[in-house]
């Protein structure tokens, strides 16, 4: 799929049209089209938007994709930031106009959206075996000679049905064996041994082409800083080891890939200690949950906590909801739940109160989240919290990925609550 392609999938998204299918968005903007509506660069909060809405900060997104623009480039990696987190075509593009190598995907559908929107560099961290799935990947790699498409093998079963399913097909699949994080982790190989077997089925299977190793450091097991580079070593020697065997003799380039959100920065650290291979070494990050980072788990564990000298990311998200009963001096309630927030891993934060009478803004001082429904938010207040009816709460939330999968349309709010464009999503 030409890269005139992703252009024109970007167009689509501007072109289509408002409509009851979008949570929040003005409903007198009903028939415009995304763009159009986008043009007008409403105020989100007096431009007709209702509660609950989603929005992203448009100087925080583009200061988290400058980031690791810069720290990628001052480690000598390739990144391929995890598109699962987002979904969205118009963060990819952004992602790799700020020199992304392509972008990872862990399921058959998102190769499908990322396709119809242009990706021309896939990495798939998963293990592929649904046979329609291939065949339908063949067939896009005949298409377009340029598409590079990259997968996780860790079983010898796995490598004999994509062989069978690949059969005849006119390009092989290009695949990195993937060694686990350890007993009891998620995917992967268990062991080295385990790892050249998986090597040799693909050396006996001409659908395939093995070009490198990979995994998934955040699954080690009581992770800690020496747990995962003692990890990391052995994926380094594991690759050593394949290439001076000759397994990437039919390789244009050797990839070595990891890198989730929370240890790149020890990725970064060992995959600087490489020695020198037969061919050139694609060091490829996969970490997605910066581009929004958050206000709870990530905010936690993002390796810039260890290493402040390298920046810092800004969490982009903020969730308004409007409170809607306040039945006792210590307690209210706001119209935004399960439907609308992330609480997979924590709890929405309430950060700041937009009053009702005059749009002030102020702290959430003596407010606390303690819990969703549906479609409400408790809030437990302290008894001279300043907390009408009426009044807009924001709040920031934690794990990126189910909060961008809640809201198929999220506006992009400049500090002064401007809204210059509109995020799609395709979960």
């Amino acid at each position: 799929m030409p890269a005139a392609n992703a252009v024109e999938g970007l167009a689509r998204l501007d072109h289509e049209t408002v409509d009851h299918r979008f949570k929040a968005l003005p409903p007198d903007a009903e028939g415009l089209t995304v763009g159009e509506l986008a043009a007008q660069r409403r105020s989100l909060f007096t431009g007709g938007f209702t509660t609950p809405v989603l929005a992203l900060s448009a100087e925080s997104l583009e200061h988290n994709l400058a980031l690791l623009e810069t720290y990628t480039e001052r480690h000598g990696l390739a990144f391929a930031p995890h598109g699962k987190t987002s979904m969205s075509p118009q963060l990819f593009a952004r992602q790799l106009e700020r020199g992304a190598w392509g972008i990872t995907a862990a399921a058959p559908h998102q190769l499908r959206v990322y396709r119809a929107h242009g990706i021309q560099r896939i990495f798939l961290a998963n293990e592929l075996v649904d046979a329609v799935a291939l065949r339908w990947l063949a067939g896009e790699l005949e298409r377009d000679p340029d598409f590079r498409f990259i997968c996780y093998v860790d079983s010898v079963r796995g490598v004999e049905l994509m062989d069978e399913a690949l059969r005849g097909a006119a390009r092989t699949v290009d695949v990195v064996v993937e060694l686990g994080a350890g007993e009891g982790a998620r995917t992967g190989a268990r062991s080295e041994a385990d790892c050249t077997a998986v090597a040799d089925a693909v050396a006996a299977t001409p659908a395939l082409r093995l070009v490198g190793v990979g995994g998934y450091e955040g699954e080690v097991p009581d992770a800690n800083p020496e747990r995962v580079r003692d990890w990391l070593h052995r994926l380094v020697s594991l690759a050593v080891s394949f290439d001076q065997d000759g397994r990437f003799a039919n390789a244009d380039e050797i990839v070595v890939s990891a890198g989730g959100s929370a240890w790149f920065d020890l990725v970064a650290e060992v995959f600087a200690e490489f020695p020198e291979l037969s061919r050139p070494l694609l060091k490829l990050l996969r970490s997605g949950a910066y581009v929004s980072h958050d206000d709870g788990h990530y905010k936690h564990l993002t390796p810039f906590n260890r290493v402040p000298e390298e920046g810092a990311l800004e969490p982009a998200f903020r969730l308004w909801a409007q409170v809607v009963s306040r039945p006792s001096r210590q307690q209210a309630f706001a119209n935004a739940g399960k439907r609308d927030a992330a609480y997979d891993l924590d709890l929405p934060e309430a950060q700041v109160v937009r009053d009702a009478r005059d749009g002030s803004v102020r702290p959430a001082a003596g407010i606390t989240v303690t819990g969703l429904s549906d479609q409400h938010a408790w809030l437990r207040t302290d008894e001279d919290a300043d907390l009408e009816v009426g009044d807009w709460i924001g709040m920031g939330l934690s794990h990126p990925c189910t909060s961008f999968d809640k809201w198929q349309l999220i506006p992009v709010v400049e500090a002064d609550g401007t809204v210059t464009d509109y995020i799609r999503t395709f979960f």
